[in-house]
């Protein structure tokens, strides 16, 4: 944080006049987390106010404390989490941390739903989408299954899932990120509530998506009358969806009001940061003459798919991948845009031997890596790094931070001892924007952001040559996006970077691209200058992605 931002607590009354009993009225909260070295004070001194049928947003930078403050009002903490004696949480009049741990039970899911940050996580692996939604269905009222499944099935329809009587019987890995969320969104309406917490509701989903999401809630919030808390970085999102916006740091709130009065006058310097963190800037220029450093040609990835019973088994070819070829150049960051199922991910990890393709050839540095086996590959993979989509899925849960980066360090033989091992690791963290201090912690110690910038620093620490970025700024909010999009650039200069820069946030692919391709079921549909492309599209597709983007929908 920077030193010359003034960081003085807002009061707690709101400042729009609003009359009538707030239905949430939250006083002094203050949430402080033992962890192996201290105390967290996540949060310190929040207040704020819901009111029946509006929309407030809390806003912040990753580890501000919002997500925190929306599980205690739900009563999600972890178990080393402390509330202040002095905090109140009132709903309809009630104080809910005074509640015991069954009525707390009760109200959840039935009074006040919360719909989270990642899906994947949130959503059980091991049971169907209609058995999930099911339960939370008879969890609260009395019904039998017969009369949940049917309700179910409306559930899933009002949030525009096609075919649901279908869906009922998939699992989540067989849905889309999109679905996924829409399922969560189902699952947290199931009972009707009086408030739904909304936390960074769209993150992990593309800009068309994204669009249908907001409104989906909104369409549901005016249908049922419910109260939402949106709890987002994308102010763009802010903007067009709430009624009133509390800014958070450290722990406590900023600055508060009215969602146009705040956009147009902010008063606090942190909120005015925020404000003026938008991505920006542009691509550093390309050395002329830069020799290709990675080269697809014609690849092909198709994944057989099985439908039917046992006795009648069916087979279909999806291909995934069709027939692609690129070039990237050294010192170039090559973007690849499109919506969820496009295929740009698992044309990504083809490029790296991740997945096999099923034809055609890569090249990396001149080198055919389609025709090596795994032991010939294994020197280029120091050279060649991934940053993945899910920090919290490709971190080990079990290991330090300290560990997780060092691994790799000791996997490809850098570093001749310990301590030389440990300097990389916390200049990695260092220029990752973390702490070199934070070694000992664990990843579920941390918000989805800074879990995203250990990711980053794991990458770093090997010093590659080329980098594949699968949305690597989606958890991030928008001030810690632009120091990675800074860091990026500042490495590429630096080391000679390459990066092949896989996002749905065509704001960041802007700032930081210098060609995009766009992808739509396996094909490449349209590339070129990343300014050509995004301000004059060719295709009707991406007129559509630049629109969502660009003018998010109210």
């Amino acid at each position: 944080m920077s030193e010359d931002i003034e960081l003085r607590t807002a009061p707690p009354e709101r400042r729009d006049a609003k009359t009538g009993d707030p239905i949430i009225d939250a006083r002094n909260v203050a949430v402080d987390i033992a962890v192996e070295d201290g105390v967290v004070n996540a949060v310190r001194d929040v207040s704020f106010q819901l009111y029946r049928g509006e929309t407030i947003a809390i806003v912040g930078e990753s580890g501000s404390g919002k997500s925190v403050t929306a599980r205690t009002v739900m009563g999600l903490l972890p178990k080393r989490a402390t509330v202040g004696k002095d905090a109140t949480i009132t709903y309809d009049g009630e104080d809910v941390l005074k509640f015991s741990d069954k009525r707390r039970r009760m109200m959840r899911g039935a009074r006040i739903s919360m719909i989270f940050q990642e899906p994947m996580s949130s959503l059980n692996p091991v049971y169907t989408i209609g058995t999930q939604i099911i339960e939370a269905i008879q969890t609260h009222r009395r019904m039998s299954r017969r009369q949940a499944e049917k309700e179910t099935i409306e559930l899933l329809r009002q949030v525009h899932i096609p075919e649901p009587e279908a869906r009922l019987r998939q699992y989540p890995h067989q849905l889309s990120g999109g679905q996924r969320q829409r399922v969560m969104i189902a699952m947290a309406l199931a009972n009707k509530p009086d408030v739904l917490i909304a936390d960074e509701p769209t993150t992990a989903l593309d800009v068309t998506v994204q669009a249908q999401i907001l409104s989906l809630i909104r369409e549901l919030q005016t249908e049922l009358g419910m109260a939402v808390i949106l709890i987002t970085h994308d102010l763009t999102v802010v903007r067009h969806f709430s009624d009133y916006v509390y800014v958070m740091s450290e722990g406590v709130v900023r600055e508060h009001n009215a969602t146009e009065a705040l956009f147009e006058n902010p008063e606090h310097a942190y909120t005015q940061k925020l404000l003026a963190s938008e991505p920006s800037g542009h691509a550093n220029p390309m050395p002329e003459g830069s020799a290709p450093i990675l080269e697809g040609k014609d690849v092909k990835v198709a994944f057989t798919l099985r439908s039917g019973g046992f006795m009648k088994a069916t087979y279909s070819e999806l291909v995934a991948v069709d027939s692609l070829s690129i070039r990237l150049h050294k010192q170039e960051t090559l973007g690849i845009v499109g919506e969820s199922g496009s295929g740009k991910t698992t044309f990504g990890q083809a490029l790296i031997r991740l997945i096999d393709a099923d034809g055609g050839a890569v090249l990396f540095d001149d080198r055919n890596i389609e025709e090596m086996s795994r032991e010939q590959l294994r020197p280029l993979r120091s050279r060649m790094q991934v940053v993945f989509q899910d920090p919290f899925s490709s971190l080990n849960p079990r290991m330090t931070v300290g560990q997780i980066i060092e691994e790799g360090l000791i996997v490809n033989g850098i570093g001749k001892t310990a301590k030389e091992r440990d300097e990389r690791v916390r200049d990695a963290l260092v220029s990752s924007g973390l702490p070199g201090s934070i070694t000992a912690r664990f990843p579920h110690e941390f918000s989805g952001g800074q879990r995203q910038r250990i990711a980053i620093a794991r990458a770093i620490a090997l010093e590659p040559e080329f980098i594949l970025l699968d949305e690597p700024t989606s958890a991030l909010d928008l001030s810690v996006q632009a120091q990675i999009i800074d860091l990026l650039r500042r490495l590429q200069s630096e080391r000679g970077l390459s990066y092949l820069f896989i996002s749905h946030d065509l704001k960041v692919v802007r700032a930081l691209c210098h060609r995009v391709c766009v992808m739509q079921r396996g094909k490449i549909v349209e590339q070129g200058p990343v300014e050509d492309v995004l301000e004059n599209p060719q295709t009707e597709y991406t007129q559509r992605l630049v629109k969502a983007a660009f003018e998010v929908a109210a």
